[in-house]
């Protein structure tokens, strides 16, 4: 049945900003979107739609415990990454996943949505 997770949405008040972070940080790029009745962007990774970004008046009631704790990335890199991070002053957490060899790199966009960005171990031990 499920074969991959398609895109994540985001609702943001923030589009301009969500989008040039998006960008600058993850290194998608803004692309061909349908013309909704509604202003937004969608963000792609190669030829894929990863990150649907929804412009809206005013934030969503939230209740933590009942909402999406993150979205997460696999990436190549690592290195490259972590220098992006530091010279743009971003604050993240590095993890390494027990008995897996992931490393995740935890970091918040804009409007707070927790992100990982997971790399192989064997990359991030060579760096």
């Amino acid at each position: 049945m499920i074969e991959a997770l398609d895109h994540v949405n985001l609702r943001t008040t923030r589009l301009a900003e969500m989008i040039a972070w998006y960008e600058r940080i993850l290194g998608l790029r803004r692309g061909p979107r349908p013309p909704f009745g509604f202003d937004g962007a969608w963000l792609y990774a190669g030829d894929h739609a990863l990150v649907h970004l929804v412009e809206v008046a005013a934030p969503a009631p939230r209740a933590d415990s009942l909402s999406l704790e993150h979205a997460a990335f696999r990436a190549r890199d690592y290195a490259r990454f972590i220098r992006l991070l530091e010279a743009d002053g971003l604050r993240f957490e590095i993890a390494r996943v027990p008995e897996f060899p992931v490393v995740q790199v935890n970091v918040r966009d804009p409007d707070g949505n927790h992100l990982h960005v997971d790399f192989h171990a064997s990359e991030v031990d060579e760096t």
